[in-house]
């Protein structure tokens, strides 16, 4: 019946799930972020089922350097498994980058491994909680605008240095004409 389903849900008969909608979730992430992580999630996903069950985390921790144990692979899982369902939903799999760029996760565990092995830069690297992460983010634009206000600074003295110039030879220019008179 329609009152026994959620707004934003499925559509009759698409067994009440919500869209999920990457880019509106995860609005931490760039859209090129998430396509990456979309491309590494599908590449891994070896039953194409939309999951990435136990072998298929086995296979991916391999590929990537970091092989983990049977009890480890239960655990990354465990770590990010919302629905209990003992595999990675593309959702859950964008959590363990969203845990990572937060500084969530622990140094010596699969996860972070994983985070860190996958090559999509999500600003971990010295990343100690969100709080960090939102400082390292204004940082990072606070020098991008110090190397613009420095470029600047060094096309105003080229541009100083060149009128400078102009005035001097148009100064010996003037005094040379009154020598040559």
């Amino acid at each position: 019946s329609p009152a026994g389903r959620a707004v934003g849900e499925g559509s009759p008969g698409g067994g009440g799930r919500r869209v999920f909608s990457p880019a509106g979730e995860f609005r931490e992430f760039s859209r090129r972020q998430l396509r990456d992580m979309e491309r590494l999630f599908r590449q891994y996903d070896a039953g194409k089922d939309g999951f990435i069950d136990l072998m298929e985390l086995k296979l991916m921790m391999e590929k990537l350097g970091a092989p983990q144990t049977h009890l480890g692979l239960k655990n990354m899982i465990k770590e990010v498994d919302e629905d209990l369902d003992s595999k990675l939903s593309f959702r859950e799999f964008l959590l363990i980058f969203r845990k990572a760029a937060a500084g969530e996760l622990q140094e010596d565990s699969g996860l972070h491994a994983l985070a860190r092995l996958s090559e999509i830069d999500v600003s971990t690297e010295g990343v100690k909680g969100a709080k960090n992460f939102f400082e390292a983010k204004a940082q990072a634009i606070n020098e991008a605008s110090r190397f613009e206000e420095e470029i600047k600074a060094e096309q105003e003295e080229k541009k100083k240095q060149a009128e400078e110039l102009k005035q001097r030879k148009a100064a010996f220019k003037e005094l040379q004409s009154t020598f040559t008179q």
